[in-house]
């Protein structure tokens, strides 16, 4: 729901924007007044969605690497696919993959970082080179590897709401840490044999903010990319499908 309201929201002031200077009419946006009503109502529906509750969750019983990370959270996202291929080469298809494979992860990155020019200059997750492992890229740019079960899982986190930087060096200091402001995200890949030479890939992105204050700043960016950061996980999850069953 709180997505919905930001998408609609963000929605709504975008069109009331454009007909402040082109008047959408076939919109029932035909007015200056109606336009600055669209974006009024876009406004109050982006606060409502960003003070939105995040309730906390966790997992009532521990069943992957990433449970023993991040075992509580009040954001998070799970996507899955089936691929015909040995667990061995999807789970190699799972490391070895390129930003340069996975289908619109430029452009989506591009917009995400839009807003910050600086992000585009430095290598990192989002802007990855197109040939090179991307949770290489990701492990060498700010994310820590917390664990791996070769063949069938890797967890890697980081922090995304810093209010000054600790030091973590270990997995162990990223589990514990519950200072106050602090929101850290946790991102799994596991292959599950499934017989019959078919195997499912699940990818799970958690995040959890130590107070309502990381929850409160954290949910307002969330909700904006929540979207695309789920369709870059589906077309992610696309690109080790075609690696692996491509090798055959």
């Amino acid at each position: 729901m709180p997505i919905l309201l930001m998408d609609t929201g963000l929605a709504a002031i975008f069109l009331g924007l454009v007909s402040l200077v082109k008047p959408l009419a076939f919109l029932g946006l035909g007015t200056r007044r109606l336009a600055l009503a669209a974006i009024g109502a876009g406004v109050l529906l982006t606060i409502v969605a960003a003070l939105w509750p995040a309730p906390l969750e966790r997992v009532a019983a521990k069943s992957s690497l990433l449970d023993d990370y991040l075992p509580a959270w009040q954001f998070a996202e799970h996507h899955e696919t089936r691929v015909h291929a040995p667990v061995d080469r999807t789970y190699e298809a799972v490391l070895k993959v390129t930003a340069g494979e996975i289908r619109l992860f430029r452009t989506l990155t591009w917009i995400r970082t839009a807003p910050f020019p600086n992000a585009r200059r430095r290598e990192s997750i989002l802007n990855a080179p197109t040939n090179r492992p991307i949770l290489d890229v990701a492990a060498s740019t700010g994310f820590l590897r917390l664990a791996e079960e070769p063949g069938r899982e890797i967890v890697l986190g980081t922090l995304v709401v810093v209010p000054e930087r600790p030091r973590i060096s270990t997995p162990e200091e990223f589990a514990a840490l519950e200072r106050p402001g602090y929101a850290k995200a946790a991102i799994n890949f596991r292959v599950v044999d499934e017989g019959g030479g078919w195997c499912r890939v699940t990818t799970e992105t958690r995040v959890y903010a130590t107070d309502a204050s990381a929850r409160r700043r954290f949910a307002a960016y969330w909700r904006v990319i929540a979207p695309g950061s789920a369709l870059i996980r589906v077309m992610w999850l696309e690109a080790i499908r075609k690696r692996a069953e491509g090798a055959r």
